[in-house]
């Protein structure tokens, strides 16, 4: 059948097997995905999220995710999505999840491929912790870099250290870098299993977060959320916030660029207006939001416009004259309980 497929729509093999795995794990699996993609909620491409994750749990958990993923599809983008799942497989099948998980970190390695015009491709297939540590250190020194030296470009100064870096046999100490994991109190102290996230990354299981937690040099920031939308309390109208605290407040609510479909760190992006301050916007948690440079830049453009719906929420215009609503993340889902979230 992959051979006809690949065929029927010109495609190669392994894009044949793909299209066959995907029709048959909707249809035969993931009957709230299939009819999302048959409303036009979500296009197959969005649907292989779902699929491509779930390809290793057992039918009935498999049956737990789409269920759950019935009322989180429409409206959002693939990298949306993918963590939406990755987050599902994670709580429906803890202990499948860490067995492969230890699998697949026991296969680090490093390799090398040679291109064109004298460059190569250097890569490491590491653990997320220690991936998202040394890219995360690795960029703020280069910021610092590009601050002194404008003839060379972030990524060159990046892809400079990098290179220095491994140069240095000689080294001495282990360098450390700021990342950022939101997780549940609950889970973290044990009586909770649900995933937490890792800036960038996205969900990661309850056991990581705790070894994470574990390292002496960890370091901690406590944040209260609204039990009844998971999102951060927002600040009283009479209450003042001095820039630091409110840009703290800011990074932790989105955590990421706040365009559709953008999942820039928000340690990568920019605080900034959704009403510039040229306009009378206010310096606020309603008004202020994360964008990363690239997005921060195509507002300017013409046709482009935002306006707040409040704690960083906002409606986007484009050109066209389309419109997209958007909003941060909640921290996890609405609880009838009152209970604190620690962000680390």
């Amino acid at each position: 059948m992959t051979e006809e497929i690949a065929l029927r729509f010109s495609v190669t093999r392994n894009r044949a097997f793909l299209l066959v795995e995907t029709s048959r794990a909707l249809v035969s699996r993931l009957p709230n995905t299939l009819a999302a993609l048959e409303r036009g909620d979500i296009d197959l491409y969005k649907s292989s999220k779902v699929t491509q994750l779930t390809r290793e749990v057992s039918d009935e958990v498999a049956a737990q995710i789409d269920a759950w993923l019935a009322e989180r599809l429409a409206g959002r983008d693939p990298g949306a999505i993918r963590g939406s799942v990755s987050y599902a497989v994670q709580k429906f099948d803890p202990d499948g999840y860490r067995e492969r998980a230890a699998k697949k970190r026991a296969l680090r390695r490093i390799s090398l491929e040679h291109n064109d015009e004298t460059m190569s491709t250097l890569s490491g297939h590491l653990p997320t912790e220690v991936a998202s540590s040394l890219y995360a250190s690795m960029s703020r020194s280069a910021r610092s870099r590009r601050n002194k030296d404008k003839s060379r470009t972030l990524d060159q100064h990046r892809a400079d250290i990098f290179a220095e870096r491994l140069l240095a046999e000689d080294g001495r100490g282990k360098r450390r870098a700021h990342i950022h994991v939101y997780v549940d109190l609950l889970t973290l102290v044990g009586a909770r299993n649900d995933p937490a996230t890792l800036a960038g990354y996205g969900p990661i299981p309850d056991w990581l977060v705790r070894e994470i937690a574990s390292d002496s040099s960890s370091t901690w920031s406590r944040l209260i959320t609204d039990s009844a939308t998971g999102q951060l309390l927002e600040a009283g109208a009479d209450k003042y916030r001095s820039p630091a605290s409110l840009a703290r407040l800011i990074m932790a609510r989105d955590r990421e660029c706040t365009q559709p479909g953008c999942h820039c760190p928000a340690e990568f992006a920019e605080i900034d207006h959704i009403v510039p301050r040229a306009r009378k916007g206010k310096t606020d948690h309603h008004n202020c939001h994360i964008h990363c440079k690239g997005h921060n830049l195509l507002r300017e453009e013409p046709g482009w416009s935002a306006v707040p719906t409040g704690n960083g929420g906002m409606i986007i215009t484009t050109p066209s004259g389309h419109t997209y609503e958007t909003s941060p993340e909640p921290f996890h889902e609405p609880r009838t309980d009152l209970e604190e979230n620690t962000e680390d």
